[in-house]
């Protein structure tokens, strides 16, 4: 009895330790050194095979790198799938995570090998330059995730996005109060202010965090700081509206640089596989 409680409190240590290692580390980078692997036999393999031309997609050795590549995304690609199942083990999520990282990777050395460096205006490299792109998108998706969380976090200081509207909303019913004993340029000013969209910027606003109409900040650099005691109370009101939209602004860029790869990754990874349908039906068909 005491010994099976041992095995099962190890294994129960394990998993611990496990689920705080990052799918970048899983298993001391397992499927880092079976990408590896992979990358070397291929280019061994097709640097090794004597014979004029050399391997293309056309010959025996481009037919076999061309499997490995078709299967490996079709693999790959499933992982939006297994994304949608909880389960532990071998082929946890972050082992399938960690497999479709490293071995994506592995498929520039695979496709490109497959190409054979030949590349034309045809649906083989329509299939090539998409597999790229979903590359790149991929990688560019670990990277914001890997950076992005953090900073995320730290900037919402324990609120919501929805504490942080309230919080602007409570500075602005101030300061629509403070504004009344000013004059009417003045109470133009913070009026426009109010009654700008918080979310005014659009896509490009909240991808570069760039703001360039932004009625608070004119209000803020025309108000005095140091003019009566109304204009003073305004001012420090405008400040900490700026203050708070920056939060704000901030928690929506991160939100967008972490979301805007997909719309990319995705679909590209859609036309792939059609692409990839077309080129392997071509192949057939002229072989």
């Amino acid at each position: 009895m005491a010994t099976a409680s041992n095995k099962r409190f190890m294994q129960d240590e394990e998993r611990r330790n496990a689920d705080h290692v990052s799918f970048l580390k899983y298993r001391k980078y397992r499927w880092l050194w079976i990408a590896v692997l992979l990358s070397i036999i291929s280019v061994l393999g097709y640097w090794l095979i004597d014979q004029e031309p050399r391997p293309n997609g056309g010959t025996w050795y481009g037919y076999t790198l061309g499997t490995i590549g078709l299967l490996l995304i079709v693999w790959l690609s499933l992982l939006g799938v297994r994304k949608r199942k909880i389960s532990e083990g071998t082929w946890s999520l972050k082992a399938w995570t960690s497999a479709h990282i490293y071995l994506g990777l592995a498929l520039i050395v695979v496709g490109t090998l497959h190409t054979g460096f030949q590349i034309g205006w045809n649906v083989h490299t329509l299939a090539y330059v998409l597999m790229l792109l979903v590359i790149i998108t991929g990688i560019y998706g670990v990277v914001v995730y890997a950076k992005l969380p953090k900073a995320l976090s730290a900037n919402r200081k324990e609120m919501t996005r929805a504490d942080m509207l309230d919080e602007l909303a409570v500075i602005d019913r101030q300061l629509d109060s403070a504004a009344q004993p000013l004059g009417r340029a003045q109470c133009d000013l913070v009026i426009g202010a109010l009654g700008q969209d918080v979310f005014y910027g659009g896509a490009f606003g909240r991808l570069t965090g760039a703001y360039p109409g932004c009625k608070t900040a004119r209000a803020l650099s025309r108000m005095p700081g140091t003019g009566t005691e109304a204009e003073q109370k305004v001012s420090e009101l405008l400040t900490k509206r700026a203050d708070q939209l920056g939060q704000i602004r901030r928690h929506l860029r991160n939100k967008a640089l972490l979301e805007v790869w997909l719309f990319i990754h995705i679909p590209a990874t859609i036309a792939l596989l059609a692409a990839l349908l077309a080129h392997v039906v071509s192949v057939f068909y002229y072989w």
